[in-house]
């Protein structure tokens, strides 16, 4: 992984991600995007060159392509190698007969649409990694899209009911993940869903069994081990495939 961006690096999960990757010697950039930067991420791209922040708001859909032209000034026509759609929102705790209207479509808005926008803005960079990349086998060294999803997402195992917006959206992105791997096959760019596992977040809470440096340093295991075989899959961030 030469080119890595990350969406929603301001805390939690993606300000873990962006902390390891900068300890990566071999990933020579790192595109991390947030709405407002926060004063501990700053001080990273004082100390590390290869930490391009990108202020953005997945949601305001008419700045990807901006966001793609500021990446290509930086990486020019090696392409970026992996884009991680890791911004999200969650609604989680909503039953039936409290679900509301604004609540669904902020989920859906956020975990799936702008995913969804970002990607296909992304594409050409991802398809110019894999071509710079052709003599590499298909995965995160040649070019890849994951998808920060959730075991909430996962309609198998939905043994519980409720979580209405978040269940809804992080299915709906998965179903994403299934179809952007079939669109990208010929581009060889790989596409995988990875549930983080519980993690202890202003998302996840106090009382999640994972902290942040273990979820991460599974995710990235996972992701490096990602081959062709894998495209179009769930996975937990330890390697292990999750049910639809």
């Amino acid at each position: 992984m030469k080119s890595v961006l990350v969406t929603g690096a301001n805390r939690g999960l993606g300000y873990g991600m962006v902390k390891f990757l900068l300890k990566n010697d071999k990933v020579e950039n790192v595109f991390a995007t947030c709405r407002n930067v926060s004063e501990e991420l700053k001080s990273f791209s004082h100390e590390h060159k290869k930490l391009h922040i990108l202020t953005l708001d997945v949601t305001n859909y008419e700045t990807l392509d901006d966001v793609a032209v500021q990446i290509k000034k930086v990486v020019g026509n090696r392409g970026l190698n992996v884009l991680i759609n890791n911004a999200g929102v969650s609604t989680r705790f909503t039953k039936l007969n409290l679900v509301k209207a604004d609540q669904l479509l902020e989920n859906l808005t956020v975990n799936t649409i702008a995913p969804i926008l970002l990607t296909k803005a992304l594409v050409p960079l991802l398809r110019q990694a894999a071509v710079t990349n052709s003599a590499e086998p298909i995965g995160a060294q040649k070019a890849a899209v994951i998808n920060m999803s959730s075991i909430l997402g996962s309609i198998a195992q939905n043994d519980q009911g409720g979580f209405y917006p978040y269940r809804c959206s992080k299915a709906a992105l998965n179903a994403a993940t299934k179809s952007m791997s079939i669109d990208l096959k010929k581009d060889e760019i790989l596409v995988a869903s990875i549930h983080p596992g519980w993690v202890k977040t202003d998302m996840g809470g106090k009382n999640a069994p994972l902290d942040v440096d273990t979820s991460v340093s599974g995710i990235f295991k996972t992701i490096d081990n990602l081959s062709e075989k894998d495209t179009g899959k769930f996975f937990q961030y330890d390697g292990s495939e999750l049910p639809w």
